[in-house]
């Protein structure tokens, strides 16, 4: 009996590796995705685009793309779309629309790596959140890698140097930071019964819609143009970026960011998250000619650090269910 319960013990630990692993790989294609967002919307606004415009044609063009794959997940289990409608809703407002247009709204009235750092504050509201709302209490390994990975995200940013705040930019900031922490807590649920691909076409259709209602009363500024836009020492068609921002960075990076969440949970999929800032600083050196500095690749190294440790908190801190005999 005893050899019987090893084995599928054994089998069940087996399992769990390879749902860990599947997880932190969609985890690192998501935030890598993500993180050429920026460089690629650069170019974009330099060639006269607004960021309105640009953030609108990528959500929506995602949507275009992932919607019959979602319906296709859903497997005409129309009941599912209907009990979680809201939530769907609630997702593509928060998680999509507003995070978005809460950022380029905050980078309208800051420099661009402040609002981002307070954006990528989410992780530490995710941890807040699951401790008050669930009482999943962070262990202290957890604690100091958030420490570690926040300090991190300062030096990748290079903050250091000095900055300067405006209060309303910070608010808008703070707002994308609670879209963000929508997107960890909600693409983690699994009880909902929605495939990924489900709740990413879903959202990102409530998305579009939102942001395509914002531009036509007026409260986002659209502006498009053809003219061949440049990156690093050559030049491309307009449309390029566009569509790479449309499959890439938010088709794919939303897919696989919810296929991350359900796989790790909330929690460590959004400390993984925070290697989009350092992916996004790999992007600028490649596409923008914008060089790293030193003080910034330490800050990715302690990032990854942050990471790890979080990683091994919450090994520590989950605690197996027995077996029964």
């Amino acid at each position: 009996m005893s050899a019987v319960t090893d084995d599928a013990s054994g089998v069940a630990a087996a399992g769990e590796h390879s749902r860990v692993a599947a997880g932190l790989a969609f985890a690192l294609l998501s935030a890598t995705t993500f993180g050429l967002s920026g460089a690629l919307a650069s170019g974009l606004l330099d060639a006269g685009w607004s960021a309105g415009a640009a953030v609108l044609v990528r959500v929506g063009l995602a949507a275009a793309v992932v919607l019959p794959l979602g319906l296709w997940a859903l497997g005409g289990r129309w009941d599912v779309l209907r009990r979680n409608a809201g939530l769907v809703v609630l997702y593509g407002l928060l998680a999509v629309a507003g995070a978005q247009f809460c950022y380029f709204s905050a980078v309208q009235h800051m420099q661009v790596g402040p609002a981002i750092l307070i954006e990528y504050t989410a992780p530490a509201a995710v941890v807040v959140w699951l401790w008050l709302r669930h009482g999943q209490r962070p262990g202290p390994l957890t604690l100091a890698g958030a420490a570690l990975a926040a300090f991190g995200l300062v030096l990748v940013l290079d903050l250091l140097s000095g900055a300067d705040l405006s209060p309303v930019g910070v608010a808008w900031a703070l707002a994308a930071m609670v879209g963000a922490a929508a997107y960890f807590l909600i693409s983690a649920d699994e009880s909902t019964g929605l495939p990924p691909l489900t709740l990413a076409a879903g959202g990102l259709t409530v998305g579009a819609v939102a942001l395509g209602v914002l531009g036509l009363v007026g409260v986002m500024p659209m502006r498009a143009s053809t003219q061949a836009v440049a990156y690093a020492d050559r030049e491309v068609t307009w449309w390029v970026p566009l569509v790479a921002l449309g499959l890439v960075t938010a088709a794919v990076a939303y897919c696989t960011g919810i296929a991350a969440g359900r796989r790790l949970g909330s929690r460590l999929a959004s400390f993984v998250a925070l290697l989009e800032v350092v992916a996004g600083v790999l992007f600028a050196w490649v596409l923008l000619d914008e060089l790293p500095r030193l003080v910034q690749l330490v800050g990715g190294l302690l990032v990854l650090a942050g990471v790890v440790a979080v990683k091994l908190g919450e090994q520590r801190t989950a605690r197996p269910e027995p077996t029964p005999a």
